[in-house]
């Protein structure tokens, strides 16, 4: 049976990092220009060469989102940029606007395209349309059920394609949306948006303005474009015979807790199906794990049909079980782990490690040193962020394991 790849977010370095080694096969990644997530971190060339060096040498392909729609203005920026990152080996581009693969073809001629799913491709003849430009994988809509993606991947067989399986689900039309550029100037076709659709909303009747009338759902409000998260981790078996060559989880706006979590999960359900296809099944832990995650809740989307009601969200805070508290950096020779802080800990805190393969160790922390950027190691029973700490652990940890706290209700 072929491998689907799994390909994961890279929203800066760490994230990259993680990705690889929580088990990525692949990752997707944006420059300071062009993409559509402006507001991650995004990398720079000098950092797109050290990002590739590292991804290779790990057998991991590295994909370039170019997937925003410029103006006429921006097309000579987009031609200089092009250039300037013709010389770096990415896997492949990431690609929307049709202008852009034209700009693309002048540039880097040898170059894979990667076709993006905000180039809304709903159906075969799409699909073959495509290929033709010499376009050589789609990232299918999000609105394609499990029967579309099976009849397309079957009618266009040299074409290798993509799905979500995981990740926030946009509003609109695959992303095509107008309201935060309306609401706020900031266009998410350049990849501005400040995500509206996550807002409250209130009614104002024509006759009195000014009089705001809450339509409430719960006790925080009213949310009517808020969607709940996609997670198809059960319709793992589906999709793979489907036929498509890779599953792809969003989230280059999510932090490395999310991408270490969800790709540990996957990783290992997509393994386990592969290498015992019949006796597959979706276990317990698995499901648990995701919701210990920050989400909004979990829908399969258009997989089986119109969602209808179980799509919405009636809620915009998200749920989460857990509170990720720290990342390990190193590994010391004397059995020490040096860890980077990101929520405060406390001596007397039940702390899990997970690592890559659902990994899991739970200790209570007694003792720790904090370590200041000079001099030596200070006993401590409070670390605050942005700090590093020394302890001991009974179990086998490496770099790049994460720690953290389940969270007081």
């Amino acid at each position: 049976m072929p491998k689907p790849e799994l390909l994961a977010p890279a929203g800066n370095m760490e994230k990259l990092k993680i990705a690889v080694h929580y088990g990525a096969d692949a990752v997707y990644l944006g420059g300071e220009a062009f993409g559509l997530r402006n507001k991650a971190d995004n990398f720079s060339v000098d950092e797109m060469r050290v990002a590739l060096d590292f991804c290779h040498a790990k057998d991991v392909k590295a994909y370039l989102t170019i997937n925003s729609y410029p103006r006429n203005e921006s097309l000579p920026e987009l031609e200089n940029y092009l250039s300037q990152i013709a010389p770096l080996p990415f896997d492949a581009y990431i690609v929307a606007d049709p202008g852009v693969i034209d700009a693309v073809r002048q540039v880097s001629p040898e170059r894979e395209l990667h076709l993006s799913t905000q180039a809304n491709t709903i159906n075969w003849r799409s699909a073959r349309f495509w290929q033709q430009q010499g376009v050589s994988r789609i990232n299918l809509a999000r609105e394609m059920s499990l029967d579309n993606i099976r009849e397309t991947v079957s009618r266009v067989p040299a074409m290798e394609f993509e799905a979500f399986v995981h990740g926030a689900l946009c509003i609109s039309y695959s992303g095509r949306c107008l309201i935060s550029s309306m609401l706020t100037g900031r266009d998410a076709n350049q990849g501005e948006c400040t995500h509206p659709c996550r807002w409250s909303y209130h009614l104002v009747e024509e006759s009195r303005p000014g009089e705001y009338f809450p339509v409430v759902e719960d006790e925080n409000g009213t949310f009517i474009f808020n969607s709940r998260d996609l997670c198809l981790l059960e319709h793992i078996p589906a999709l793979v015979a489907s036929g498509v060559h890779s599953l792809k989880i969003e989230g280059r706006m999510k932090g490395i807790n999310y991408v270490a979590s969800v790709l540990r999960v996957y990783r290992q359900a997509l393994d386990e199906y592969l290498a015992n296809p019949i006796g597959w099944r979706c276990r317990s832990e698995w499901l648990d794990e995701l919701a210990k995650l920050s989400h909004r809740g979990y829908t399969t989307g258009f997989l089986f049909g119109e969602p209808r009601n179980v799509g919405q969200e009636y809620q915009s805070a998200y749920i989460r079980s857990h509170d990720f508290i720290g990342v390990v950096d190193e590994v010391r020779s004397d059995g020490t782990i040096l860890v980077s802080v990101r929520n405060r800990i406390k001596a007397g805190d039940i702390i899990e490690c997970i690592g890559p393969g659902m990994r899991s160790d739970t200790v209570t922390l007694h003792e720790f040193s904090t370590l200041p950027e000079r001099g030596a190691a200070v006993p401590a029973e409070v670390a605050n962020p942005n700090t590093r700490i020394l302890l001991t652990v009974p179990f086998a940890v490496e770099a790049g394991d994460l720690l953290r706290r389940e969270k007081v209700t």
